[in-house]
């Protein structure tokens, strides 16, 4: 799999991208240790929509070089997988559901996902709200996937849903 937010985690740690992103926004967003302070940063660019768009335009291409360096390292395997799969929070947004074979869309109901959010993050609903205000609505992304997997219930009724859709998946590519 391949996991965008891991790969923009690690582009936060290269020396180059730090220092565009401190001549940026300020030198006040690296931590005492020279990290990038995602909680600073994130403060400042999810309310201003022309912030987030310059952090993207310094992050975004990074990240899309290394899921380019990914997927030929995946699809140059021995034996290859059945599919490569990528996990895109911005999918929709950065346009990248239109590089894709297919897109699948895991939703849950926006009450539980605030609650579910809560609990792993720590934030409030109005931190949790701009931070969804920055992206699609979760209508919209249904309505641009292929297939849909409804996050409503159980962990394990989760994990066969999506066994259901992956044999869905990797049968018809053969």
């Amino acid at each position: 799999m391949v996991d965008a937010d891991a790969l923009a985690a690690a582009a936060l740690r290269q020396g180059d991208v730090k220092a565009e992103i401190a001549a940026t926004f300020g030198t006040d967003v690296l931590d005492g240790s020279g990290a990038i302070d995602r909680a600073v940063l994130a403060a400042r660019v999810f309310d201003d929509a022309q912030a987030r768009e310059r952090l993207e335009a310094i992050v975004h291409p990074r990240v899309a070089r290394s899921r380019e360096v990914e997927d030929r390292r995946l699809a140059q395997a021995d034996p290859p997988p059945p599919m490569i799969v990528h996990d895109v929070p911005l999918l929709f947004e950065t346009g990248m559901d239109r590089q894709m074979d297919a897109v699948v869309v895991v939703d849950a109901p926006r009450p539980l996902r605030l609650h579910r959010l809560a609990a792993r993050s720590g934030w409030g609903e109005a931190e949790i709200a701009r931070r969804e205000a920055a992206q699609w609505s979760g209508a919209r992304k249904r309505a641009g996937a292929d297939l849909v997997i409804d996050n409503d219930a159980s962990e394990a009724i989760l994990r066969e849903r999506v066994r259901e859709v992956w044999v869905r998946l990797t049968t018809r590519r053969r």
